[in-house]
């Protein structure tokens, strides 16, 4: 391996292995682990081991004189790579939710590293030939479904990373994924600095009219802490920028910070995106055709659900139609009220959250200012432990002393309803500036079965960027962010009930991970839960039916605007993905084309813009954004069922939720879990019914 290191770090790597907690298994509690005694030293020195160990299990398989089998080859593979499953999911996990710039760069160096690694294993010759043999008499191998699972996806990964492919073709391959890995860490980094960089500081409070108090206060407290005490400071981060376009009456300011939002990494500068995006989608088409299909997107969709572009496109332009329309009438709406309040200018992108706050609280007297005192984020995540519980028999024990990343980050051991361990969950709730944006849920440890097949359980960490407390105002949540954490709490609870043996069948289809997330979504605003957990901080008072019966009738107020953003950039991506022609786009003309081509009105912008749309240009979203909406077709129908049963807690449907698809991961295709759990396939009507788009 051709890897150059500082030659600091390569001094101190010798003598650092009896300090470096990756050299041997976590001494900790649950094997959790230790962050008080990681320090960033440690990462690449271990990732470096973590290599030549593996390295040497890949060449001990490939090696091997025996005649191939499944035992000596294919679970050999699954179960290589220990220390490399050690460090990464710490040092990636740090790195996304508290890096700094000294794991960034280590990101840097690591990146390029890891994808050679994987290029060696995936395009070992003598390795694969083995895989193949052993795929080729698959038939008389009398595997159990689980371990033919194992085998197809092994042999289909080696496949579709260039296994088959002649050597110089390998060759360009490699230099493909090298430059297509560094691309999309140069795209994340971007981003973060941008949203760094910017801040709207204010210093005359008239400019702070209709504001809710608890958003001034949170603006004062971030001033403060940049040391520009005495004024206010709103940046791009979710709960900063939202209710500051909702609720401030300075029609200039939000269109400054809107606009601000609308072009991170897209000002011609050290941190722009454009050509990063030129050269992603270029790279990405040829290494398609390289390994034999039209497109990126068919390359991508060929292991997902969907399965080709055309029942993609075929679901989204299905749903645009019905939406665009109630979108339309939206925006008629809001430029009646400006028109009534004699404003003078047409509706623009950013006054919509602004006027429809407006409308709302015309329409159904409601407001978001009427609900966040309900919404005290301890509260939430009780009401959250509450569904859990009732659905699955599930409790939470808090541990405060287990060791934690940031001080902010709260700890729970999962207890299964007879008691015993089903694992750790970590809370991460707070925007600080060394955590990207957004919402996700991840793991530090993964659950697999040893090699006695005892379930080793996983250490789970969800992270979101919800609303900080200030002053004597704990954080309180929009309903957005309530959510928000029910969503990445079902992908918590996907990961706390898995219960596979191997981990080469854990991973899900894209379009069908959503599934547990977005069902849990459902329980959020039902009557029952919210009596449970939304009380108001101040009083404990349970929030009033009156405002209950509100909630439940603004339910799909402002649904055409949410799903024609969701959609837009859904179909940005997909068209990204699509392209045939390896001509580098033109960034901006291209986004152009696509929205004007689809009829987007010009109040909308799609809910990520091609330049800061992390989730497919440096995450794992490629032609694959619309798998939220297709997966809502699943957990719409889904929740019916519960809904069938007159009981949103109905023992028997969550069982057998869990039993067919929570606890099973990838071990058998998406569809035959759906309808293991359900019966029948999913209809596309529940989902209509829940967006008003009937």
């Amino acid at each position: 391996m051709i890897v150059l290191f500082s030659a600091a770090l390569l001094a101190g790597c010798t003598g650092a292995k009896k300090e470096n907690p990756f050299f041997s298994e976590f001494d900790t509690p649950f094997g959790v682990p230790p962050f008080d005694k990681i320090k960033n030293e440690h990462f690449l020195p271990a990732i470096q081991e973590g290599i030549k160990q593996n390295t040497r299990e890949i060449e001990k398989i490939a090696s091997n004189k025996e005649a191939p089998t499944f035992e000596n080859t294919i679970l050999a593979l699954d179960r290589s790579g220990e220390m490399l499953e050690r460090v990464t999911p710490v040092f990636f996990n740090l790195y996304s939710a508290n890096t700094n710039d000294e794991l960034q760069k280590i990101n840097q160096e690591v990146t390029p590293i890891l994808t050679k690694h994987m290029d060696d294993i995936f395009l070992n010759g003598k390795l694969f030939s083995r895989v193949k043999a052993v795929y080729d008499a698959r038939e008389s191998l009398n595997l159990n479904p689980e371990q033919m699972k194992l085998l197809d996806n092994t042999y289909k990964n080696f496949v579709r990373s260039g296994a088959d492919l002649p050597e110089a073709e390998k060759e360009k391959l490699r230099q493909i994924n090298q430059e297509l890995s560094m691309l999309s860490v140069k795209f994340g980094d971007n981003l973060l600095a941008e949203n760094k960089n910017y801040q709207l500081v204010i210093d005359n409070p008239a400019d702070l009219e209709g504001m809710p108090q608890s958003v001034i206060d949170m603006a004062a407290q971030i001033a403060k802490e940049r040391n520009l005490e005495g004024k206010w400071v709103f940046t791009l981060d979710v709960p900063s920028i939202v209710p500051f376009l909702q609720y401030n009456k300075n029609r200039a300011l939000r269109e400054q910070i809107k606009t601000a939002y609308a072009n991170r990494a897209n000002h011609d500068n050290e941190y722009d995106n454009k050509n990063i995006i030129s050269r992603l989608v270029k790279l990405r088409l040829e290494k398609a055709r390289m390994l034999g299909f039209d497109t990126y997107a068919d390359y991508v969709l060929d292991r997902n659900m969907a399965k080709i572009p055309a029942n993609v496109y075929d679901l989204l332009m299905r749903l645009w139609n019905a939406a665009l329309p109630v979108a339309k009438k939206e925006a008629a709406d809001m430029q009646k009220m400006i028109d009534q309040e004699k404003g003078g200018f047409k509706l623009a992108k950013w006054d919509w959250w602004y006027y429809a706050e407006k409308v709302r609280k015309q329409k159904y007297d409601l407001d978001e200012n009427m609900l966040r005192p309900y919404f005290e984020l301890n509260n939430v995540r009780e009401g959250v432990f509450y569904t859990a519980n009732r659905l699955y028999g599930i409790t939470f024990k808090p541990l405060p002393d287990l060791p934690k990343y940031h001080p902010d980050v709260q700890s729970f051991e999962v207890l299964d309803k007879d008691g015993s361990h089903l694992g750790i969950l970590y809370l991460d709730f707070f925007p600080r500036a060394g955590k990207r944006g957004g919402a996700w849920c991840t793991e530090f440890r993964e659950q697999v079965k040893d090699e006695k097949g005892n379930r080793v359980p996983p250490v789970v960490s969800i992270v979101t960027n919800f609303t900080v407390p200030s002053g004597n105002t704990p954080s309180l949540l929009s309903p957005d962010e309530v959510e928000t954490f029910f969503h990445e709490f079902g992908h918590g609870l996907h990961s706390l009930f898995a219960d596979y043996t191997y981990r080469g069948t854990a991973e899900v289809p894209r379009d069908f991970v959503e599934l547990p997330s977005q069902i849990m979504e459902h329980w959020a605003f039902e009557p029952e839960v919210l009596q449970v957990y939304a009380k108001h901080y101040q009083t404990g008072e349970v929030i009033p039916s009156n405002l209950i019966s509100k909630i439940v009738e603004s339910g799909k107020f402002n649904q055409g605007f949410a799903t024609v953003e969701y959609l837009a950039a859904s179909i940005l991506d997909m068209d990204y993905h699509t392209v045939k022609d390896t001509t580098p786009v033109n960034v901006p003309s291209f986004e152009k084309q696509s929205m004007d081509r689809i009829g987007l009105i010009p109040e909308i912008d799609p809910r990520y813009r091609s330049t800061y749309f992390a989730h497919v240009f440096s995450g794992g979203y490629s032609a694959g954004y619309y798998s939220y909406i297709w997966a809502e077709v699943l957990d719409c129908d889904a929740f019916a069922a519960f809904k069938e049963k007159g009981n949103i807690f109905d023992q028997q449907t969550a069982q057998a939720f869990r039993d067919h698809i929570l606890s099973r991961g990838g071990m058998y295709e998406a569809m035959d879990m759906y309808r293991a759990f359900r019966g029948k396939e999913p209809s596309i009507e529940p989902l209509l019914e829940k967006r008003g788009l009937k």
